[in-house]
């Protein structure tokens, strides 16, 4: 495990504790008073440290239990910036390595090991199935039927760029609830064998506003991804 200042990301998929972008508003009042981002305590790093040992090691075995040829070596790292909202997130360094970022206003805002050890297992669950090569492959599908729709109505060439990028997006989209919900059932499997609670682990979107069922939304509501991970756990 490494603490540094500034993650970098190759690839991204699936930020639990973050919520889709809404419709823009207006800028808030210069005297509006914002909540204040908590910082983690001694105990909040300590218990890090310890899920950490324990769901790691269960994380790379599923991991190579179910893939093929896949790096199954995790790093966890800890984005240091203060006064950034709770996150965490899954992506891949130069070298393919698999990388569980989470960042200071994750491991504050965590209730519980319980918490954390779900939220650390579903981020692991989105390597191990392999979702951003998936999503990006999506993306490519998507950037190439509306690239081409647009290039064969004869468009020019700046709105042939518009619709490919349009394209990508939906594409990356497309999947992306299925996405959070394969690696909220892998999660529970994860943060069983590590010895946690899944279904109390799960309890952290109660913390996050319900995305509800958006079209192209990036998340499932949360009462699905609850009783996805009720409906695992008991089989169990």
């Amino acid at each position: 495990m490494r603490w540094i200042p500034l993650v970098i990301s190759l690839g991204l998929a699936g930020c639990v504790a973050t919520v889709e972008p809404s419709q823009p508003t207006q800028p808030a009042p210069a005297k509006t008073v914002r909540k204040a981002i908590p910082k983690p305590t001694n105990a909040d790093v300590s218990r890090f440290k310890s899920v950490v040992q324990r769901v790691e090691p269960v994380a790379e075995q599923q991991c190579r239990a179910r893939t093929r040829g896949a790096n199954c070596d995790f790093r966890i790292v800890v984005d240091s910036r203060p006064n950034q909202p709770p996150n965490a997130f899954q992506t891949l360094d130069k070298q393919g390595r698999p990388i569980l970022a989470f960042n200071l206003g994750l491991i504050a805002s965590v209730r519980n090991q319980d918490e954390l050890a779900f939220v650390m297992g579903h981020e692991a669950s989105h390597h191990i199935r392999g979702h951003i090569a998936r999503q990006q492959q999506n993306a490519a599908a998507g950037a190439l039927i509306l690239g081409g729709l647009a290039a064969i109505t004869g468009a020019g060439s700046s709105t042939v760029r518009s619709a490919t990028d349009l394209g990508a997006s939906v594409g990356a989209r497309t999947y992306s609830k299925e996405f959070e919900l394969e690696a909220d059932a892998l999660g529970t499997l994860i943060t069983k064998q590590a010895g946690y609670n899944p279904v109390r682990g799960a309890e952290f979107f109660t913390q996050l506003p319900d995305p509800g069922n958006r079209f192209l939304g990036t998340h499932p509501p949360n009462a699905q991804r609850m009783e996805t991970v009720r409906r695992v756990n008991a089989g169990l």
